[in-house]
């Protein structure tokens, strides 16, 4: 059974930082996605396990930053420069490995429980 384990979400104020953490029980592609109330869950960010392909949503690109750490089988999101907007319930996601980086949430069998973040102002 995959098992994703989020952790590091909180209150931080605009402009500040905040780093997520997501523990697989395998190797997968991961991604994260995020999802405000009233809103569709949306792509932010995602890694390739076996290679260094990112990819990341615009409305992040310059501010987030995902990496990974393959003997903790861990993926990080990095959070700078947060904005308001940035509000939401983080998802990490998982996808067997392969050449394709996905952005859709569909093409993600696998998530985590989520996580609160909240920006203030």
């Amino acid at each position: 059974q995959v098992q994703l384990i989020e952790s590091g979400g909180g209150l931080v104020q605009a402009g500040g930082s905040l780093k997520l953490s997501c523990v697989a029980s395998g190797v997968f592609n991961m991604a994260w996605f995020r999802q405000a109330p009233g809103l569709e869950r949306e792509f932010v960010a995602a890694i390739r396990w076996s290679a260094a392909n990112t990819n990341y949503g615009d409305t992040v690109k310059g501010r987030f930053t995902i990496s990974k750490d393959i003997a903790k089988n861990t993926v990080y999101l990095q959070m700078s420069s947060l904005e308001t907007a940035d509000t939401a319930v983080y998802y990490c996601a998982a996808q067997d490995a392969s050449p394709l980086l996905s952005t859709e949430w569909r093409d993600y069998p696998y998530w985590g429980q989520g996580t609160q973040v909240t920006v203030s102002s």
